[in-house]
């Protein structure tokens, strides 16, 4: 059945823009450009290929993002003349790749703290500080794990957990040489 078909169809279309065929895949958020760059769940993206559509963005409308949940550090914006993805990094490219999760966490705990606003420094500062209780608490398992292993190699043994094996009996093994040459080192 295969040969009929590809002998039907010819060569077989392959992909020609690996990360345009990648990026179709992810999930579609639409957003206005505005004046600096594209707003996204309290992130701000910007690139300087995106300077010539700023100047006409009224005559422009929605643009379709699109973003991978397990890294937000990048968005893919569709051009609309050339219908290419522009990849728009970070406004501010000293942040920390995060995930929509993690995003999503930290907000969740900025509302938690009782801010109604949240804005993007809050929200690095609370992604990194969560990563740091992550981080010590996984430390502090380790070791206390560590720590356990340790007393329960090292701990003496009760008595009674070795027998008792009576000395050996002097006849049977004969008269133990003395120590008379001893080398000097």
């Amino acid at each position: 059945m295969w040969t009929e078909k590809a002998a039907e169809q010819g060569t077989p279309k392959t992909v020609t823009n690996e990360t345009a065929f990648l990026v179709d895949f992810l999930p579609v958020e639409r957003r206005s450009l505005t004046r600096s760059g594209f707003r996204l769940d309290h992130v701000q993206y910007y690139c300087n290929a995106l300077k010539p559509l700023i100047t006409r963005r009224e005559l422009l409308g929605k643009f379709v993002l699109r973003r991978d949940p397990r890294d937000i550090s990048r968005i893919w914006a569709l051009h609309p003349d050339t219908g290419e993805y522009l990849e728009v990094p970070y406004r501010t490219w000293s942040r920390p790749a995060i995930s929509v999760w993690e995003q999503a966490a930290a907000v969740a705990r900025l509302r938690e703290q009782g801010r109604t606003e949240v804005d993007e420094d809050a929200l690095f500062a609370m992604v990194e500080q969560m990563r740091h209780i992550t981080d010590t608490a996984t430390a502090a398992s380790r070791k206390a794990h560590r720590d356990g292993q340790r007393r329960r190699d090292n701990t003496p043994p009760r008595r009674g957990a070795y027998p008792v094996v009576p000395p050996p009996d002097d006849s049977v093994a004969g008269p133990v040489a003395s120590f008379e040459v001893i080398e000097q080192w």
